[in-house]
């Protein structure tokens, strides 16, 4: 009878350390796609500046467009939350397709060698980001998943494991956009 007890003891505290481990191991992997994100969103804010300064010249009236941009990007710059950095980056997303739609407008600036390539990098960069996104969004489903399903919530409760925050498309940009053929320059 005691030898029964010991092995269900035994296996019960075999299975919370598995438990523990699983739940450990998929929350340090949110974590390190979330840093590889973050690596990717920083160099998109290193990348803002020059963006700005190359276009400014020709777009002096679209003044509250770069100071979003700017003041977005002094955002960036300060300690946040995942959830926080979620939110900074979907209203930097937003931002930026306010900012190619106007240059769209202006075909000499369309033209521009300097703001051709940025906008290369930029997209090679968006699709990047995109990617790290799903990645990210995979794992966190995951951790989520172990977090809040039986039996590893109890044990995910117990030791103060929380859900994370998904990457979201904003409400905005699940429109369908409009597209015009008219030059508006």
């Amino acid at each position: 009878m005691l030898i029964g007890i010991g092995i269900v003891g035994g296996v019960v505290l075999l299975a919370v350390i598995v438990m523990f481990n699983t739940l450990v191991g998929k929350r340090n992997q949110v974590r390190n796609i979330f840093g590889t994100l973050d690596a990717m969103l920083k160099k998109r804010w290193d990348l803002i500046p020059n963006l700005v300064s190359t276009v400014k010249g020709y777009m002096q009236h679209e003044k509250g467009l770069f100071e979003n941009l700017t003041a977005l990007r002094s955002r960036s710059e300060q300690p946040m939350s995942p959830s926080q950095r979620v939110q900074l980056d979907n209203d930097l997303t937003r931002t930026l397709a306010a900012f190619r739609v106007t240059v769209e407008n202006y075909p000499n600036l369309k033209a521009s060698d300097n703001v051709l390539h940025l906008q290369r990098t930029l997209n090679e960069l968006e699709e990047q980001i995109s990617a790290a996104r799903r990645a990210y969004n995979a794992a966190v489903t995951d951790f989520n998943n172990a977090v809040q399903m039986f039996p590893s919530n109890i044990l995910a409760g117990m030791m103060n494991f929380q859900a994370e925050t998904l990457f979201e498309i904003p409400e905005t940009q699940r429109q369908a956009p409009t597209v015009s053929l008219q030059n508006n320059s």
